[in-house]
């Protein structure tokens, strides 16, 4: 059974894992660039679930053969943006498509406010559920 500890944001792999370090993060671009895989930076102070365009950091990285120049660029994001969640995300084009194939979170706010769940009774006893980020109580810029 799956547990997760601390109520941490759990969007893509190793998302139930404990942080990942730089040397992991390495390892994991390292496979990614050996499949010729283009890996992207993406962050966003906006977690929900149904979020799933983030900003971009800088434009995607096609043609890089080491991790090194990545992980760089995965730590000017870090400090440009300390407070945000920073993803990771590969795209494999071998089909003739950009297609996901691998997603992780490289960077956590300290204070990961979480959501709350609103039940409302509709007529007929239909019952529909509205998942909310607290993170947007605040605006945009100022969540974390």
């Amino acid at each position: 059974m799956m547990s997760n500890h601390g109520n941490r944001i759990t969007q893509g792999q190793f998302s139930y894992l404990p942080d990942l370090t730089d040397e992991q993060i390495s390892a994991q671009i390292r496979y990614a660039l050996k499949n010729k895989w283009a890996l992207g930076i993406e962050y966003t102070d906006d977690p929900h679930p149904r979020n799933t365009y983030w900003e971009m950091f800088g434009n995607p990285m096609f043609d890089l053969k080491d991790p090194a120049g990545i992980l760089i660029e995965i730590n000017n994001c870090r400090k440009t943006f300390p407070n945000y969640y920073i993803r990771v995300t590969a795209f494999d084009s071998t089909a003739g498509w950009e297609t996901p194939r691998m997603s992780y979170i490289v960077n956590r706010p300290k204070k990961e406010p979480g959501f709350g769940v609103a039940r409302t009774e509709g007529p007929g006893r239909q019952i529909s559920y509205r998942v909310h980020s607290y993170a947007t109580d605040k605006p945009e810029g100022e969540r974390y």
